[in-house]
């Protein structure tokens, strides 16, 4: 049976060549689920236009069905461009963004959290991000002995 691994990509790094490459390696032994984020580019939208942007425990704290909306456009673009770009490279993968329909509420969730829910899942898992953002997301997964972050 194949493997599966769960791939966290930040909105900053969806666009990355060295990236893409990697994940192909990734897709001829796995079966990939891919995570697109966006928090960066939601944060820089948010401020755009003029809404408060609040981090709670369990991350970005989004409070009005408009502001959901926006943010989740957001990730759908990401979702888009992965995808297109996955496709322009003949990868095959499944993309999706972490938010969550419950009982038609929108629910936003951090994408680092959503990789710890996906964990009992997966045999592997991965944060893909920024080098400089390497340490301190490795900190935050230490007791999480399947996720590794990749630093580019």
């Amino acid at each position: 049976m194949r493997k599966t691994v769960f791939v966290k990509i930040s909105g900053d790094m969806i666009s990355h060549t060295s990236v893409i490459y990697w994940l192909k390696k990734l897709t001829k032994d796995y079966f990939v689920v891919i995570c697109a984020g966006g928090g960066s580019q939601i944060s820089q939208e948010f401020e755009k236009r003029g809404w408060t942007i609040k981090f709670g425990p369990l991350g970005r704290e989004i409070k009005t069905f408009k502001q959901k909306q926006v943010a989740r456009d957001i990730l759908e673009r990401n979702q888009a461009l992965v995808q297109d770009r996955l496709a322009k490279e003949g990868i095959s993968a499944n993309i999706i963004i972490p938010v969550l329909d419950i009982g038609t509420v929108l629910c936003h969730v951090n994408g680092d959290i959503f990789t710890k829910a996906a964990y009992l899942g997966f045999d592997k898992l991965f944060i893909v991000t920024l080098e400089k953002r390497k340490k301190v997301k490795a900190d935050s997964f230490r007791d999480f002995p399947k996720i590794k972050v990749v630093g580019f």
